[in-house]
């Protein structure tokens, strides 16, 4: 019968250790760099995770929504090419009752089209003296019309957007209630076209400029 002799095996050298210990957070790094960077977190900061392909296996976790705004698309194409024009308006002061403190001025546009605009008074001495009206109408033949009223106030500016709500005519009814003249500068930038001069939304005959 063979009697088996239990062997102590020295223990490992301190400078093993620490060599074993390197070596596996080398491969570690490694790792994190080459694999898990580039797959889970869209960083591939050695270059390797695209030469891999495995840069290829990570992807954004999606949140799908509905691109509506208002039961409209958020995207939307227009036959009409995007343009930009300014226009002055010369406003007479409201002591003569001439007619000249007072114009209409609108663009046309159909339904869903959409411009931004921008306008100032200067020359203008109190700003609660200017009175505007932003709204829109139908230009049919007959006896019907709609209507939409955007926005009444007093003030010597405004900015803002309009997607029109129908086909029709937009824009201002401005009125200069000071004792001085003054102008208003005007700039709109979207999907509309102009009116010619005379008809119905300019029927002052005011033009403006294309901003080239």
């Amino acid at each position: 019968m063979t009697n088996l002799t239990e062997i102590e095996a020295p223990p490992l050298a301190r400078r093993t250790i620490l060599n074993v210990t390197a070596l596996a957070l080398a491969a570690a790094v490694a790792i994190l760099l080459v694999a898990v960077l580039p797959a889970e977190f869209h960083r591939d900061p050695t270059g390797l995770g695209k030469a891999t392909g495995i840069a290829a296996l990570w992807a954004p976790e999606e949140t799908v929504v509905t691109a509506t705004q208002s039961g409209q698309p958020a995207q939307r194409s227009y036959s009409t090419p995007f343009r930009s024009d300014t226009l002055d308006i010369d406003l007479g002061d409201s002591d003569r009752q001439d007619g000249r403190e007072a114009v209409e001025y609108k663009v046309r546009v159909t339904k869903g089209s959409t411009f931004l605009y921008t306008w100032q008074v200067v020359r203008i001495a109190d700003p609660q003296e200017f009175y505007t009206e932003f709204h829109g109408h139908t230009v049919v033949a007959g006896r019907s019309m709609t209507v939409a009223n955007y926005r009444k106030a007093t003030g010597a500016s405004d900015n803002g957007v309009l997607t029109a709500p129908f086909d029709g005519v937009h824009g201002w009814y401005f009125q200069n209630q000071s004792a001085g003249p003054v102008k208003v500068r005007l700039r709109l930038s979207g999907f509309y076209t102009l009116i010619p001069d005379g008809l119905p939304g300019n029927e002052a005959g005011l033009h403006a400029s294309p901003v080239r």
